[in-house]
């Protein structure tokens, strides 16, 4: 007397199909992918705010070109307690500087506070002038967005943790489904239950505990 071998569905037949898994990992690593590309983005431009490669100190007066639509920041060094730093602005129209409102410092390398940012009403050519009561150096820059930083890099974490929860769902619903239309169809075939039929002198297969 030989058992009836288990029942078996082959895995071609269960819907939904196994490409399912395929696209929830897909899924997942465009969305890894773009959280990641994201976030170097937004770090590397906040440490490239500063244009350290053209620095000026106390009392040198130096020409930037600033666009009427643009955003062109005064950035000091090291900045000290109590130091008084101050700049001036000259030019066409009536360029004016704002303070930034913002305690915004950048740490790479060297310590960088935002000071100023430049506001002109057309473009054009300005001349700068910052002094201090301590030796300082400054150097203009991208004015950050706090912002909008802040959202980026939140975006840059929400994004791969979004990717793995669609994933993770995705391989859920599929595996689940695939059960269920494998024990229906182990019914249509086989009667209730999925047992093979029992045939006299044949003793039926039952799996262990």
């Amino acid at each position: 007397m030989h058992p009836f071998p288990p029942p078996q569905i082959a895995a071609n037949e269960l819907r939904p199909g196994r490409y399912w898994y395929v696209i929830a990992a897909a899924i997942a690593v465009v969305l890894i992918v773009l959280g990641v590309a994201l976030g170097v983005y937004r770090l590397d431009k906040a440490l490239g705010a500063v244009d350290t490669g053209h620095q000026f100190a106390n009392g040198d007066t130096v020409t930037v070109r600033l666009d009427q639509d643009g955003e062109k920041a005064i950035w000091t060094k090291d900045p000290g307690p109590g130091d008084g730093r101050e700049c001036a602005i000259s030019g066409p129209g009536h360029p004016r500087l704002t303070d930034s409102g913002a305690d915004v410092t950048l740490t790479s390398g060297d310590t960088w506070h935002l000071l100023y940012t430049a506001k002109v009403s057309q473009t054009g050519d300005y001349a700068v002038t910052c002094s201090s009561m301590a030796p300082s150096r400054y150097a203009f820059g991208n004015s950050l967005h706090m912002t909008a930083l802040t959202i980026g890099l939140v975006l840059a974490i929400a994004l791969p943790v979004l990717g793995i929860g669609i994933c993770v769902a995705i391989v859920l619903i599929t595996a689940l489904r695939r059960s269920s239309h494998r024990k229906r169809l182990l019914a249509e075939r086989y009667g209730y239950g999925g047992r093979p039929p029992v045939h006299p002198g044949l003793v039926p297969y039952r799996p262990g505990p």
